[in-house]
C-alpha cells in the first residue's frame, strides 16, 4: 500500500511539472511572438529608421545632394518641433550633431530642432560637452550648444556626472565668447567642494582683463558664499541679474510641446539602438529649488541657519520662473491664466510672508510686469507681491512704480482703485515696520543695517516714504473725483491716512504729512457718518503728533521741527472743522470756503451757515432726527450737551475724541484768530 501510495504521488508530481513546463514554454513563445511583432512594427516606423540612420551614419558622408539625409532630417525635425523628441532620440541626435560627422551646417540645424518631450539624459550632455575639446566645432556653434544646455537645464534627469566634469567645463571660462554661458552653467552646477583657490584666482584675473562683467560677479558672489576667505573682492549688495535668458531659439517650440504633452512623458516608441531606456521624468514647476516654496520645514531651516547659498539659488530660479511664465509666455497668456500659476503665486506670497521679506527677483519681475499688466490678471496675487517690495530709492521710485500704477489706476474700475490704495497702505506699513526694527538695532542717526535688502540712510528712507505718501495723495484726489467721492474708495483712503498718522506716534519716524484738500473736504462733507467720524479721529491723532513733537524729539535726542507749512495746513483744517461742525460758521467771510452772499440768497436755504453743523450735516441728519423723536424737541431746540452725549453713545468715538480735545481746546484758546501760528497745546 505504501509503495502504491508513493508511486501515485510521484506520478502526480511528474504530471504537475510537465504541465508547468508546457505552460512556461507557451508563455515564452507568446513573449517571443510579441517581441517579434514589436520589432517588426518598429522596423517599419519611418521615425525609428531615421534615428537608426543618424546613429549608424559614418563620418565623412557627403551632405550635399544627399536625399536620404535630407529626408531623415525633415522627418526628425517635424517630430521634434511638433511633439518633442524622446530621451533616446535626444541622445542620438545630439551625439550626431556634436561629432560633426557630416559637417557643421547639419549640427546647427539639429540643435535648433532638438526639443525634448520629457527629459534630457545627462550622459548625452556629458558626451556632447566632451566634443568641445576636439577643436573642430565653430565658436558660434559652441555658443548655440551652450545656450541649448542652459535652456533645457531643468529637464536634465540628473546632474551628478556633469558636476564630475566641473573642472573640464571651467577650463572654457577663459574663452571670451563662451565665458558668459560657461559662467552661467558653472553657477548652476557649483557646490561647496567646487570652490578652489586657483579657480577664484582665475576669475579675478578674468575680471581684471574683461572688467566687472555681471556674469563674473555673480559667479564670484556664489563662490564668496561658500568660501568667503577666498573671495576678498568687495561685491555690490544689490546686482541686477547677471545671466540672461538664452531660450529665444527654442522658446516657442518648447512652449508648444509642453502644452501639447501637458508635462507628461508621451514617448510611445522604444528604440532598439542599444541605448539605456530612460523612463524617469519630473515636472518643471516646482524644480528642486522651487520645491522649497511648498515646504514650511525647509523654509524654517533656511531661515534659522541663514544659508545664503540656498537663498541665492532660490532667488535666481524664482526670477527665471517668473519671467518665463508671465513675461515671456506665448500670446494666449501662457500659464498665467491657469490654476498652476495661481497656486504658484499663492505659494510665493506665503513664502514671503513666512520669511517676512520679499525676494529681489520678485521685485525686478514686478517692475517689468507692471508695464504690460492689464490690471485684472491674477490681481490679488500681483498686488500682494507688490506690497512686499522693499524700500525703493526716491530717485527711481516714480519710473519703476508710480508711472505704471498711475496709468492702471486712472483707467480702472472702482474696485481696482480700492485694491491699489490698500496695496500701497500695506506697502507703507511694511516699510515702517522695517524702519522701526533696524532703527532699534542701529539708532536713528546712522545708516540702516547692511544686511537689509538695501543700504539706505534715514534721510533716504524718509524721502522714499514722503514720495509714496504724496503719490497716494494724488491718486486719492483724482480717484475721488472720478468715482464721485464713493464711500468705499474713501474708506480705503482714510485707512491709508490712519497709517500716515502712525508714522511718528507709533513707528518713531520724524515725518508729518497732511492730506491734500482733495481728500480732506470730501471726507468732511461725506454723506455717511462713518467717514466723518474717521476724519475726526485722524484729526485728533494729527493733533497728538503736533503737540507731542517736542517731547518725542527730546526722547530721541534729535532736532525735529514741523514745518511752518504743515502747521498752517493743520490749523487751517482744524479751524474749518470747528467752524463747520461746532460754531455753525460755514460760508461766512474769512472762512476757507467762501460763497457770495447774493448767491446764497438765491438758493433760498434758510441759515445756510448752519447746514453743516453736527445737527444739520447730511451725515448726521438721521441721528438728529432719531434724537428729535426720542426727546420730543424740534431741531432748533435741541440741547447740544444732550445731543453730543447721544452721538457719542452711537459709537462715534473718533468724533468724541476730536470734540473733547480739539474743539474745547480751540474754543478756550481762541483759535479763530491764529490761523498761521503754531497749534496750541492741550
Amino acid at each position: 500500500m505504501a509503495k502504491a501510495s508513493n508511486l501515485t504521488r510521484t506520478d502526480v508530481d511528474s504530471s504537475f511539472e510537465s504541465q508547468l513546463s508546457v505552460s512556461s514554454r507557451t508563455s515564452n513563445r507568446s513573449l517571443r511572438v510579441a517581441e517579434k511583432e514589436r520589432r517588426k512594427n518598429q522596423i517599419g516606423d519611418p521615425f525609428v529608421l531615421a534615428l537608426k540612420y543618424f546613429s549608424e551614419v559614418e563620418a565623412g558622408t557627403p551632405c550635399l545632394g544627399n536625399d536620404v539625409l535630407e529626408r531623415n532630417l525633415v522627418l526628425v525635425e517635424r517630430v521634434g518641433l511638433s511633439r518633442g523628441l524622446p530621451p533616446e532620440a535626444v541622445s542620438v541626435m545630439l551625439d550626431y550633431a556634436m561629432s560633426l560627422r557630416m559637417g557643421g551646417a547639419t549640427c546647427v540645424r539639429v540643435l535648433k530642432f532638438l526639443i525634448p518631450a520629457t527629459v534630457v539624459p545627462q550622459e548625452a550632455v556629458v558626451r556632447a560637452v566632451s566634443w568641445l575639446c576636439v577643436g573642430k566645432i565653430a565658436i558660434s556653434t559652441q555658443v548655440l550648444f551652450l545656450r541649448w544646455v542652459l535652456t533645457v537645464f531643468d529637464m536634465i534627469d540628473s546632474k551628478d556626472h556633469l558636476r564630475a566634469i566641473y573642472g573640464f567645463i571651467f577650463s572654457f571660462v577663459t574663452e571670451e565668447n563662451l565665458s558668459p554661458y560657461i559662467c552661467h552653467m558653472l553657477y548652476l552646477l557649483t557646490r561647496r567642494e567646487s570652490v578652489r583657490p586657483f579657480r577664484v584666482r582665475k576669475l579675478l584675473d578674468l575680471q581684471t582683463k574683461m572688467g566687472r562683467q555681471p556674469f563674473l560677479l555673480h559667479l564670484l558672489s556664489l563662490y564668496k558664499v561658500f568660501s568667503p576667505e577666498l573671495v576678498t573682492l568687495a561685491l555690490p549688495s544689490r546686482m541686477r541679474s547677471g545671466f540672461k535668458n538664452h531660450n529665444s531659439t527654442w522658446k516657442v517650440a518648447l512652449s508648444a510641446v509642453q502644452k501639447r504633452n501637458n508635462g507628461q512623458v508621451s514617448s510611445d516608441i522604444s528604440l532598439t539602438l542599444g541605448l539605456k531606456d530612460k523612463t524617469n521624468s519630473r515636472k518643471r514647476l516646482p524644480s528642486q529649488m522651487g520645491s522649497l516654496l511648498g515646504s514650511s520645514l525647509a523654509l524654517c531651516y533656511l531661515d534659522y541657519v541663514q544659508d545664503d547659498s540656498a537663498f541665492l539659488r532660490l532667488n535666481f530660479w524664482l526670477g527665471h520662473a517668473l519671467h518665463e511664465e508671465f513675461l515671456f509666455c506665448s500670446g494666449d497668456g501662457g500659464s498665467g491664466s491657469s490654476s498652476e500659476a495661481l497656486h504658484f503665486l499663492n505659494r510665493l506670497l506665503s513664502t514671503q510672508h513666512f520669511l517676512q521679506e520679499g525676494f529681489s527677483s520678485t521685485e525686478g519681475f514686478l517692475y517689468k510686469f507692471l508695464n504690460v499688466w492689464d490690471g485684472s490678471l491674477l490681481r490679488p496675487q500681483i498686488l500682494g507681491l507688490l506690497s512686499d517690495i522693499p524700500v525703493v530709492p526716491s530717485s527711481c521710485i516714480s519710473q519703476l512704480l508710480f508711472e505704471p500704477l498711475m496709468q492702471l489706476f486712472f483707467t480702472s474700475t472702482l474696485f481696482f482703485k480700492c485694491s491699489v490704495i490698500d496695496c500701497l497702505n500695506n506697502m507703507l506699513l511694511k516699510w515702517l515696520t522695517w524702519h522701526s526694527v533696524y532703527s532699534l538695532e542701529d539708532g536713528l542717526d546712522i545708516s540702516l543695517n547692511s544686511h537689509t535688502p538695501m543700504n539706505m540712510t534715514l534721510s533716504g528712507f524718509m524721502d522714499s516714504v514722503m514720495e509714496l505718501v504724496r503719490f497716494v495723495g494724488r491718486l486719492a484726489t483724482v480717484g475721488l473725483q472720478l468715482e464721485g467721492c464713493h464711500s468705499l474708495l474713501l474708506s480705503f483712503i482714510l485707512d491709508f491716512y490712519e497709517t500716515v498718522c502712525d508714522m511718528f506716534l507709533k513707528y518713531g519716524l520724524p515725518l508729518v504729512v497732511m492730506p491734500p484738500a482733495g481728500v480732506f473736504y470730501p471726507a468732511l462733507f461725506a454723506t455717511d457718518p462713518v467717514s466723518v467720524d474717521r476724519l475726526s479721529y485722524i484729526m485728533y491723532r494729527w493733533g497728538g503728533v503736533v503737540t507731542s513733537t517736542p517731547l518725542r524729539s527730546c526722547q530721541h535726542q534729535q532736532a525735529f521741527h514741523i514745518s511752518r507749512q504743515t502747521c498752517q495746513e493743520f490749523n487751517h483744517y482744524l479751524l474749518f472743522m470747528v467752524s463747520c461742525l461746532w460754531n455753525s460758521k460755514m460760508f461766512l467771510p474769512g472762512m476757507a470756503i467762501e460763497v457770495d452772499q447774493e448767491l446764497l440768497a438765491l438758493s433760498k436755504v434758510p441759515a445756510p451757515w448752519t447746514r453743516f453743523d453736527l445737527i444739520h450735516h447730511p451725515a448726521f441728519l438721521g441721528c438728529a432726527l432719531d434724537f428729535h423723536h426720542k426727546v420730543s424737541l424740534d431741531l432748533i431746540s435741541i440741547q447740544w450737551n444732550w445731543y453730543m452725549e447721544f452721538l457719542f453713545s452711537q459709537g462715534f468715538q473718533g468724533l468724541q475724541q476730536f470734540v473733547q480735545s480739539s474743539i474745547n481746546r480751540s474754543s478756550a484758546a481762541g483759535i479763530s484768530g491764529q490761523r498761521g501760528s503754531q497749534p496750541t497745546s492741550r
